[in-house]
């Protein structure tokens, strides 16, 4: 079987490392013989076809070099669900299964059918990721908008810190999906924070 890696981070600052670490460990554990890793830094809001690395996998695949695509998660592919969707249209049509790891989805059986139920469960996921994102964004804004209005400063002072308790309470949104054990990069994609305050904000916790 020989596949290729998708990997994407947001920001320059960030590292995909760990999601080549997991893929390349997933595929020796399976035996799968990796012919292309493609990793790129762009946010998850581009349109795949302005994707130097989803348009370079393309070619691969039209070549018939490879039977399946790997992603840590399913973000990975696009945050639009519409651009998951489409990219799985494309997969599918040229005989290409999508294995999704952090769900551990197959988007093809055996007989390279479509899975429907891996289907079913990939455009939920993408939309539920695409409510969650928006909601959390309404809510900042409407949170910044309102400190704003009321006569509130954006930034902090120069010179002074917020404590402990002040730091918990900025950063609700980090903690609830520490919460849920979500991954640095995963809380940093959703909340659009830097993955050196999640750490920070960890470790308070943890305290």
């Amino acid at each position: 079987m020989k596949v290729a890696i998708l990997t994407r981070v947001s920001k320059e600052s960030q590292s995909f490392e760990r999601q080549i670490t997991d893929l390349r460990t997933y595929s020796n554990s399976k035996g799968y013989k990796v012919v292309g890793e493609f990793n790129e830094k762009i946010s998850g809001a581009t349109k795949n076809e302005d994707r130097t690395a989803w348009t370079d996998l393309i070619k691969l695949i039209d070549l018939k070099k490879i039977d399946k695509v790997l992603v840590w998660e399913l973000s990975r592919l696009g945050r639009s669900t519409l651009e998951v969707l489409k990219s799985l249209d494309i997969f599918h049509s040229k005989g290409i299964s999508l294995y999704v790891l952090n769900y551990n989805i197959e988007t093809l059986n055996e007989d390279a059918t479509v899975n429907p139920m891996a289907q079913m469960m990939v455009t939920m996921l993408a939309e539920f990721a695409r409510t969650e994102r928006a909601a959390i964004q309404q809510r900042l804004s409407s949170g910044y908008k309102k400190h704003i209005n009321d006569g509130g400063k954006v930034g902090r002072v120069k010179g002074v810190t917020m404590d402990t308790t002040e730091l918990l309470d900025k950063h609700k949104d980090v903690i609830k999906y520490l919460n849920k054990s979500r991954s640095i990069r995963e809380i940093s994609t959703l909340t659009n924070k830097s993955t050196r305050t999640i750490q920070k904000v960890k470790r308070l916790l943890a305290a």
